[in-house]
């Protein structure tokens, strides 16, 4: 039929026009952001899965910021108690110098001020009150802390988390040194006075014991740091996958959606032509009225 009031192919050519260019915008704002999802209506549910996936990762990352910083507190102890076996290899040189009876008194007092200086260092270095290692005054700020949190103390190990769910936690057990055959060497009496001599004749065998003790604390936290260094390679292979599962929902592929624009493009462009062409169809009308 034809009528001048209702032009039917313009309404339906505008109606297509009208789609093309949603869609064409839509690829350019796809493009523009690099993102597949623009809008929450373009894939709801990829939207949600994607938010809890987001929320995993960052639990991940903080997981692997807590093992990196676990392992810098065990680099850390290590250090320490690298130093402390350093300082007691020189003790053991003193004590077996300050036993030989071809010295004098003057030498072995010699020898001794050495041995009270690094007793000094270990006693400040491992910490405690007058309780734990004797003395008239506690060491309440020992060097060996790592963030304000002593490390050769009597708390409790530390409890870290190694995952992103609830109870991927792992213990770094307590390294009590004041205790045992380091306690003989650090301990003093209620005078202020160690109570361990450089020419005591238990003194190499208290200091032998004491490296052991050094070796075994030395050997736990190098087993603990294994574990971690096992954990911070998990962690990161999680991230990886987290980010690739993430990307694939929400990521536009650029060369799909690159063809779809150019599609789109095209498909307005000749909606434009077509809406034209419709708009004129209506003129064909007068010719019937002018004859």
């Amino acid at each position: 039929m034809s009528s001048i009031n209702t032009n039917l192919q313009a309404m339906l050519a505008a109606r297509n026009l009208d789609q093309s260019q949603k869609m064409l915008g839509r690829s350019l704002n796809r493009l523009s952001s690099g993102s597949k999802i623009v809008d929450p209506a373009d894939d709801s549910a990829g939207l949600a899965v994607s938010s809890k996936l987001d929320a995993q990762s960052l639990r991940v990352q903080a997981a692997s910021t807590n093992v990196q910083n676990a392992v810098s507190y065990l680099q850390t102890s290590d250090d320490f108690m690298g130093g402390m076996n350093k300082v007691l290899s020189r003790m053991s040189e003193l004590g077996t110098l300050a036993q030989d009876v071809t010295k004098s008194p003057s030498d072995v007092a010699v020898y001794q001020k050495e041995f009270t200086s690094l007793q000094d260092q270990l006693r400040s270095t491992i910490g405690g009150a007058t309780t734990e290692i004797g003395g008239t005054a506690g060491v309440a700020s020992p060097s060996g802390e790592f963030n304000g949190t002593e490390i050769f103390g009597s708390s409790a190990g530390l409890t870290i988390s190694i995952g992103q769910t609830a109870g991927q936690t792992l213990t770094i057990p307590t390294a009590n040194l004041r205790t045992g055959a380091m306690l003989s060497l650090i301990n003093q009496d209620s005078s202020g006075n160690y109570t361990m001599l450089s020419s005591d004749p238990t003194a190499l065998a208290t200091i032998d014991n004491t490296v052991q003790q050094l070796g075994t604390q030395r050997a736990t936290f190098g087993g603990v740091q294994s574990r971690l260094n096992l954990a911070a390679a998990t962690l990161q292979v999680e991230q990886e996958n987290l980010s690739s599962t993430i990307s694939r929902i929400r990521d536009v592929d650029v060369a799909l959606e690159s063809t779809q624009m150019a599609k789109y493009n095209i498909l307005v462009q000749a909606g434009t032509s077509m809406l034209a062409q419709a708009n004129q169809d209506p003129s064909s009308v007068l010719k019937l009225l002018q004859h």
